[in-house]
């Protein structure tokens, strides 16, 4: 008897391919088979893939990018996919297909659409994707990474939580030690590119702390590469201890030791600090156009877990200001690092695997 098949559909960024790839790995685990879905730029993420998965690469098309040409051609590719989907399934029929958003998921949803086969759709941020929106309507699931996520109508979705790497679950709910007088350590991130802003703001912010909790920091900052030598210039010059770089290895380690996170407030970020359990400071990323990243910070500032600040708000005075106010907090800090821990989804992945196991049983019927 051959094993049941899941088609995954993502596109070419970390964000959709991680999630992605965790559920390869537990499905692979209970006897599946699994194929991925995805365009060049995602074949990039594919080396983390258990070898066992087919990977099939559909041609980009995407309107945001290219000239007039380029964007004329998209929706003769776009339908060059789907057929070329269909023929796929056709050929080797999924049990189910689940897309993660990106404009490489369109092929394989439309085909699952058009064949009915079940399928579902996981969004990492509180604000459907534009391709996620496109088939919100059209799936017999919507997995939710964050919580809430907007959605439209009357449809409603399932809180499965952003899977996170083995790395982060291996500290979940890590043991917090609160800001006292002694070494203090601050993890600064902006994200997988960094952020020009973070390098602006925090080391000044953090060199106008008073003395008595300025003498303690120790800062992480990931800066970008043209920001490097400034950044670990002016924390030298300001006898501040930091270890500036423009990407972190080893992340979970730095963030389980780490009394305060600022950083920008992607999917897979608020994930990882809300698993670990870590108080943060949130500054989501002002060019988003459906500010998905403000709607990722919702829970855990709600919860109490986090501060959010804008980034027309973000200016060295305020944040001495709540920095300040964060670490003469011991009791209030221990607080935050307990909500957030509340907020995480450890089980993120068992949670997708459940509804694929449904949407299989159902598909039966």
């Amino acid at each position: 008897m051959t094993a049941p098949l899941l088609i995954i559909a993502a596109g070419g960024t970390g964000g959709h391919m991680f999630p992605a790839q965790a559920l390869a790995e537990a499905m692979l685990a209970k006897g599946w088979r699994v194929k991925l879905s995805t365009d060049a730029r995602g074949a990039r993420y594919t080396s983390g893939f258990p070898d066992a998965v087919e990977v099939n690469i559909v041609g980009s098309a995407t309107f945001a990018r290219g000239g007039i040409a380029h964007k004329l051609m998209v929706p003769f590719r776009i339908l060059g996919g789907i057929g070329a989907a269909k023929w796929r399934m056709f050929r080797d029929r999924p049990t189910v297909v689940v897309g993660f958003g990106g404009y490489p998921a369109i092929p394989a949803m439309s085909a699952a659409w058009a064949l009915r086969i079940p399928r579902m759709i996981h969004e990492q941020n509180g604000v459907l994707g534009r391709v996620n929106q496109l088939f919100a309507k059209r799936v017999d699931q919507i997995a939710c990474g964050t919580w809430p996520t907007d959605l439209p109508g009357e449809i409603e979705g399932v809180h499965t939580g952003n899977p996170v790497r083995a790395a982060v679950l291996a500290h979940t709910n890590a043991p917090y030690i609160p800001p006292g007088d002694y070494p203090m350590s601050i993890l600064v991130m902006g994200g997988s590119q960094g952020a020009r802003i973070m390098s602006d703001v925090v080391p000044p912010a953090i060199a106008a702390l008073p003395e008595e909790i300025r003498r303690n920091i120790r800062v992480s900052h990931q800066a970008r590469p043209e920001d490097l030598a400034r950044v670990t210039e002016y924390y030298e010059s300001e006898l501040i201890q930091a270890d500036v770089q423009t990407f972190f290895d080893d992340v979970p380690r730095r963030m389980v030791e780490a009394q305060l996170v600022i950083s920008r407030s992607g999917a897979s970020t608020v994930a990882d600090v809300s698993v670990i359990g870590r108080p943060a400071i949130w500054v989501p990323y002002a060019g988003a156009i459906r500010d998905e990243q403000t709607a990722n910070a919702r829970q855990l500032v709600e919860a109490g877990a986090a501060t959010l600040m804008q980034e027309a708000d973000f200016e060295v005075a305020p944040l001495t200001a709540k920095l300040t106010e964060l670490l003469s907090d011991e009791r209030g800090m221990l607080k935050m690092a307990q909500a957030a821990a509340a907020c995480g989804v450890p089980d993120a992945t068992e949670r997708l695997v459940e509804l694929v196991d449904d949407l299989a049983e159902a598909g039966k019927t």
